[in-house]
């Protein structure tokens, strides 16, 4: 049994390894059986963050309590630009890391240790599920925040799994929470103040992980301590919720699309990935600028007709109705006949560019999206509007969020 537990912990480090050789950029989504999913983001070979899983806002107020304790997280929360993206968790560590000027040793350890109990987690996982690999490259972070590598210890994680499961906790998730059942009973087997500390502690509210830190004990020897008091009854391991994410004041929680000058060019953006649609939004509404996004192609050109953009960013490939014949259907009517079109697709072939000529595309523009081609096709096709909505900016670019 433990030999066939760390074979597959084994195997999922090799199938991480793999992308580590090829050096490759963009993310990877594992996903298990058991509705579980995670997120790793390479960059060139390392792991440069990992989010998903259990608890995320849990695991990232645990982790800056411990290593930047005079911080509040929930003010830290209010910095983040675009709440609803994937990796908001790296968001807010990049303000960490530029704002709050955190030194990138700790920068360093916070995403080391979060990439570390994610792994651990994927192999908890894969010891009673299938996971799948889905790759993409809709995103790529350049690093870490704070510009930092953290260099991922893999025969260490390996060496904790092995430990774990010799405990015989190959079932048993840090992020379970232990509560005292039989308070009468436990304060038989300890001294007073032990007892009190213990008792005070062990309440339902703080998980596995959350006591180690609270504790300063190291998680493995923390759930070998209270196994016996499980195994009695004395105490039970329960699930508990992950911490509520803060509300955003109403001032910070305006729509993206409405900004405040209504003369300001209207962006439309078409493809069915929501993280491209999310990264868009986040570049030109930052800017003053209005945007759309339309994720269903069937549904693409009623709501173009109806809005009548003055730049629109279309998907290539999409299901039902791809992004050649939505250009198409575009030059037709008369109102949209001449919005500039900018074709988004993973394949810088030359075939698809002219291919997207031929059928009235404007421009034309590879994935990953990276933000400063986006700020310079607003800025190539839409001088005249830009101007008349006073957002010109002379011969520079705008600035980048």
């Amino acid at each position: 049994m433990l030999f066939l537990a760390q074979a597959k912990l084994d195997n999922l480090l090799d199938n991480l390894q793999k992308f580590t050789n090829i050096r490759y950029s963009g993310e990877l989504k594992v996903k298990s059986s058991h509705k579980s999913q995670w997120t790793l983001y390479f960059h060139r070979g390392n792991i440069v963050w990992a989010t998903g899983g259990d608890h995320p806002y849990r695991r990232l107020q645990r982790y800056i309590k411990q290593y930047y304790p005079q911080l509040e997280i929930n003010k830290l929360f209010l910095d983040i630009e675009n709440k609803s993206l994937d990796y908001w968790d790296y968001c807010l560590l990049e303000v960490l890391a530029n704002k709050y000027q955190v030194e990138p040793p700790k920068i360093k350890a916070i995403v080391r240790g979060i990439i570390s109990e994610i792994l651990f987690d994927m192999a908890q996982h894969i010891n009673k599920a299938k996971l799948d690999y889905e790759q993409s490259q809709e995103v790529i972070f350049k690093a870490s925040p704070g510009s930092t590598i953290a260099e991922i210890n893999f025969p260490q994680i390996q060496e904790f799994w092995q430990n774990w499961l010799k405990a015989g906790l190959a079932s048993v998730s840090p992020h379970l929470a232990p509560i005292v059942r039989q308070p009468d009973e436990l304060q038989k087997f300890l001294n007073t103040t032990i007892y009190e500390n213990l008792a005070h502690s062990i309440n339902g509210k703080y998980t596995l992980w959350d006591l180690s830190v609270k504790m300063n004990q190291n998680v493995l020897s923390l759930t070998r301590s209270l196994i016996p008091y499980i195994r009695k009854g004395i105490a039970e391991l329960i699930e508990v919720e992950d911490l509520p994410l803060p509300t955003t004041p109403e001032k910070n929680n305006r729509n993206f699309a409405q900004p405040n000058n209504t003369n300001a060019p209207l962006i439309a953006c078409v493809d069915d990935s929501l993280q491209v649609c999310k990264m868009l939004e986040q570049v030109i509404t930052a800017n003053g600028l209005r945007f759309i996004k339309i994720q269903d192609s069937a549904q693409a050109l009623p709501i173009l007709i109806q809005h009548k953009p003055d730049l629109i960013f279309l998907d290539l490939l999409m299901p039902v109705v791809n992004g050649y014949e939505i250009c198409a259907q575009l030059r037709r009517i008369s109102a949209l006949s001449n919005t500039p079109v900018v074709i988004l697709t993973g394949n810088n072939g030359v075939f698809d560019q002219v291919r997207s000529k031929v059928f009235g595309a404007t421009d034309f523009m590879t994935k990953p999206v990276e933000a400063d081609k986006v700020v310079e096709m607003v800025y190539k096709y839409l001088p005249l509007a830009l101007i008349e909505a006073n957002l010109w900016k002379g011969q520079t670019y705008f600035e980048i969020p």
